[in-house]
């Protein structure tokens, strides 16, 4: 199943991974940024969209750099790890440590397992793991985004064809299996978006803020 990978560099990429995905850079960014607590603020969420309701866009654009970057360090380090070992072995541990990544993010043990939604990490971790992929799943929010101007539904759409993109670009299965996983989790967490989209409620991009306020 591991493709002959020992049980302690498994270990050490969960670990690893689950660890450096639950710094939660939303709440820090905005306490050291002298933006208050985050969690209190819109939607309470920790990620990117919700500190841009603080007004401080350079907040914003630190909490975007740095769940995604956490994601792709996690595949990263779990790539530098096997450069020795075969590209099957290779693909598990870093979709291994992607996958733990982003459920860090999304139940970070620093916050009392109370995280974000995982869109940026989700990115970060695909562009890390399997860059054609990431970029495809990118180039589709932009286009979702653009034609449709929901910031959410541009992210579910993206979530639901990485999957796909993986096997168009002729990637590695466990890193189709790690898109999968990511998208379930991140669906789940969403549910409160989803509901909205159905109602025909939820706030476009550009909204006004009293629009984007409900908890989710």
């Amino acid at each position: 199943m591991f493709q002959g990978l020992s049980p302690t560099l498994v270990a050490f990429a969960v670990v690893g991974g689950y660890l450096l995905g639950s710094i939660p850079f939303g709440v820090i960014a905005t306490k050291l940024g002298g933006a208050g607590d985050v969690r209190s603020i819109g939607s309470g969420n920790i990620g990117a969209t919700n500190v841009l309701r603080t007004g401080r866009k350079d907040l914003a654009a630190i909490t975007l750099l740095g769940d995604g970057g956490k994601g792709a360090m996690a595949v990263f380090v779990a790539w530098l790890a096997t450069r020795d070992h075969t590209l099957p072995a290779q693909a598990v541990l870093t979709s291994l440590a992607g996958s733990a990544a982003f459920l860090g993010h999304l139940f970070p043990v620093w916050l009392g397992f109370k995280g974000g939604k995982g869109v940026a990490t989700f990115f970060g971790t695909l562009i890390a793991a399997a860059w054609p992929v990431g970029l495809a799943a990118g180039a589709t929010w932009i286009v979702m985004a653009f034609l449709f101007r929901i910031s959410s539904l541009a992210a579910l759409v993206a979530l639901a064809v990485a999957p796909l993109y993986v096997f168009a670009f002729g990637r590695p299965t466990p890193i189709a299996v790690m898109a999968l996983f990511m998208g379930v989790l991140s669906y789940i967490r969403h549910a409160e978006n989803i509901r909205r989209l159905l109602k025909g409620q939820e706030p476009r991009i550009g909204g006004s803020k009293a629009a984007a306020e409900p908890k989710a």
